[in-house]
Formats: C-alpha cells, structure tokens, sequence
C-alpha cells in the first residue's frame, strides 16, 4: 500500500466523518414533513452549519476520488470507514465525553480490522472484467437493496427507518465510488471528451444527491448513533463487491486469506458498531411532531 494512498484516503474519512457531525446537527431541526423529499435540502441550505459539513463532505469525496485513481477500491474503502473515528472524536470533544473501555475496544477493533483485511487479502488491481452483464448485475443488485430498504423505511420512519435509510445511502455510496473510478479511467483514457460522453459521471451525480437525501432524512429523525454506524458499515462492503466483482480487483482466496480477511471485516462491523454507540455520539432529540421551517445559525 503506498503512502500517498493511505494518506489521501485517512484525510477523506477525517473529512467525511466531521462533516456528517455538523449535517446531523443541523438536520435534526429540520421539519419532518420534509422527510424523503428533496424540500429537506432546500430548507438546509439556509442553515450555515449544514453548508460547512457539506463543504467538508465535498472535500472529502475529492480527497476520496483522488486515492481511488490511485489505489483500489477493495483497499480504500476500509480506510474510509475510518470516518466514524474522526465523528467520535469531534462529538467527544463537543460532549467531553472520556473514551472509555467502549470507546478503546471500538477504537481497536475498526482499526486493527481494516489493517488485518488488508495484510490478509492484499488487495491489488487486475484487468477490468470485459462482460458489462456483470457490471449491470452487481450495480442493479445495490440500487433494488438500497430501494428496498427505503421502501421499508417509509413505514418505520421513527424506528427502525434511520438505520434502514443510512444503510441504503451506504449501498449507493459504494457504488458511486465504483463508478468515480471508472469515470477517472475514462477521463485518463480520452481525457473530457470521452469522460462527457460516458454514462458514468452522470450516474455518480445522480448517486450523490439520492444518498444525500437518504442520509439527510436520516440525519433528520434520529440521533448519530442511529444512522452513521450503519452507513459506515454498508459502504465498504459495497465497495469492495463492486470492486471485485466488476472493476478487477483481486484479493487472495487461499483458505487462511479469507478466514483473516472475514475476521478482518467483522471486526471492522464490530468496531464500527460500538463507536457509534458511543455516548459521546450525539443522541438527538427526536421530534414526533411536524416542526417550524429551519432557521440559519
């Protein structure tokens, strides 16, 4: 792994996770009755704080696309699950909350995760797989998931719907990055030209504002905890799909490899789990009644 790759990559995550911070702030004011509907980034759009953590996501997403032209998605999708590590230490400093034994076994577990799934599967690149059926497959799988899980949302918006719609925003996330790559490898092979007439950069536009919205509605009706844990978690794992089963990235399926490399991902899920239940992470006041347009702060 080189080091400009870990170091663009750990500088995307720090970037995500405070950005998610101040989104969440914000959105959690916002009117329910904007829930799922592109009105919510309207009204959000007025509130400074949410303008800032959007700047720090669209930084990070730069940052995040600049390490996957130059390393895999299978390797730098882990690093970026790092975000969850900069939100708790934002919201610890905010709520100066100690980390505790939750907060160092979480801590462990994330990072000593990622690093033992990357020694153990070593994620490399490879020729891209010729057949588009694959690549259609695996993209339609994630997006009827994510519809899925949207849909069951809707019904349970005040329970079990944040954690459902930030899992769905994870999923496209995943596959937007994928396609962030492969439109960095149109750009590098016929330059605007062919990146403009590609069907790709249109689909990771389209990708970003769907998963803005979910996460924003997730951000809106529930507590950080709630929401950020399961994004984090579904991301990588799309990703890293997406990566092998249609960009080439090969990991190595020795039986020890994907033994280490399972134990790797779970303890990352673990790790992620119990940092966003940390009790430094904002809980968030959740309304049951519609509530009053924002107002910029």
């Amino acid at each position: 792994m080189s080091v400009p790759v870990l170091a663009l990559a750990l500088s995307a995550a720090c970037c995500l996770g405070f950005g998610f911070v101040l989104q969440q702030q914000a959105a959690q004011r916002a009117p329910l009755n904007d829930f799922l509907s592109p009105r919510l980034l309207l009204d959000l759009m007025r509130v400074p704080r949410w303008l800032g953590g959007i700047a720090l996501m669209v930084v990070g997403m730069a940052l995040g696309a600049a390490a996957l032209g130059q390393g895999e998605l299978s390797l730098v999708e882990p690093l970026l699950a790092t975000n969850l590590l900069f939100a708790l230490a934002l919201s610890r400093r905010q709520s100066r909350q100690p980390l505790g034994r939750q907060g160092w076994a979480g801590l462990g577990l994330l990072a000593g995760g990622v690093s033992v799934f990357i020694v153990a599967a070593e994620p490399r690149g490879g020729s891209a797989p010729a057949d588009p059926l694959r690549q259609w497959l695996i993209i339609g799988a994630m997006i009827g998931l994510a519809l899925l899980l949207t849909a069951c949302a809707r019904r349970s918006r005040l329970s079990a719907g944040p954690a459902l719609l930030a899992l769905a925003a994870g999923l496209l996330y995943g596959v937007q990055d994928a396609l962030t790559r492969l439109s960095g490898q149109r750009f590098a092979e016929g330059g605007f030209t062919q990146l403009l007439t590609s069907w790709q950069p249109y689909a990771v536009l389209v990708l970003g504002v769907t998963g803005l919205i979910l996460v924003q509605s997730a951000f809106e009706t529930a507590s950080l905890r709630m929401s950020l844990p399961a994004l984090t978690a579904a991301q990588p794992i799309a990703g890293i799909v997406c990566g092998v089963g249609f960009l080439g990235d090969r990991l190595r399926t020795d039986a020890g490899a994907l033994t280490w490399g399972a134990c790797g991902l779970l303890a990352v899920i673990a790790g992620i789990v119990l940092l966003g239940m940390h009790p430094a992470m904002p809980r968030g006041a959740v309304r049951r009644e519609p509530a009053p347009a924002l107002q910029p702060q």
